[in-house]
């Protein structure tokens, strides 16, 4: 079924790049979401409507969740459940970077079992079934080799290094880089190109979905900022942070980070 499915959400992702090029970002209709959860263009209403229609046709005993849909209890008692962002990295996309995806999953009772991520304006197809591996325009990927802390490159906002969230009062020493999508992010440590994703804030299931099935098949680990594993198609879409690494960077910063620390550091 994971096979299938994964099937399902590839001819999707190439569904909604086709519609989400046909808008300008910069010209695009925008607005701003209540309660400061950012901004929403008229592509992610486009991409979404889509989405909704196509991918619960295919499936209808499966649940939907997605950040651009009114949520619904309903989806609490499906055994499976689509969780989509129709586009991550909407303020990206609205100033006319390249830097998109969009990011589509499948969660199987709390576990991703199929996933795409697309970014169609730089040529990125990531995408991974349980057991299946995990791919980039079709070809294998795979975490990056292990290295010391301090020799890694971390993709992680500034926020994240401030001084209460560690050990010791101070964020260990690595190389950080940052990138405005989440799922994008998640992408680059699986296809080797950083070590770590590091996130302390509350995370919205749709931004890491697709991300955490395709970095675990490219080798690389998931956690909470507290070390839990990543359960999905909560009540409350909502993950208490994300550490997503190669096997020995996520247990070097899991050591690092206090826990303790607040955990509500920007993105």
């Amino acid at each position: 079924m994971a096979a299938k499915d994964l099937d399902l959400l590839t001819r999707a992702a190439e569904a909604a790049g086709d519609i989400a090029l046909k808008y300008s970002g910069p010209t695009a209709k925008r607005w701003d979401k209540p309660g400061g959860q950012g901004p929403v263009t008229e592509a992610d209403l486009a991409v979404n409507a889509m989405l909704e229609d196509m991918l619960p046709q295919a499936r209808p005993d499966y649940g939907w969740l997605s950040e651009e849909s009114e949520d619904s209890d309903t989806r609490l008692g499906k055994e499976r459940v689509f969780i989509v962002d129709p586009i991550d990295g909407t303020r990206s996309f609205a100033e006319g970077s390249a830097t998109w995806a969009h990011s589509l999953a499948i969660a199987n009772r709390g576990e991703i079992t199929a996933a795409v991520i697309y970014l169609p304006q730089r040529e990125l197809f990531y995408s991974a079934s349980k057991g299946g591996g995990a791919f980039c325009n079709g070809k294998p990927i795979m975490v990056a080799p292990p290295a010391p802390l301090k020799a890694t490159k971390v993709l992680t906002a500034k926020p994240n290094l401030d001084a209460q969230h560690w050990q010791h009062g101070s964020a260990p020493e690595f190389h950080r880089s940052y990138r405005p999508s989440l799922a994008y992010r998640l992408a680059r440590v699986a296809d080797g190109g950083y070590s770590a994703m590091l996130t302390l804030r509350r995370s919205w299931e749709w931004d890491i979905a697709a991300g955490d099935l395709i970095l675990r098949e490219a080798g690389g680990l998931t956690s909470t900022r507290l070390g839990a594993p990543l359960r999905f198609n909560n009540a409350s879409p909502l993950l208490d942070g994300v550490v997503a690494a190669t096997p020995g960077t996520h247990l070097d910063l899991l050591q690092a980070l206090d826990p303790k620390g607040p955990g509500i550091a920007g993105h």
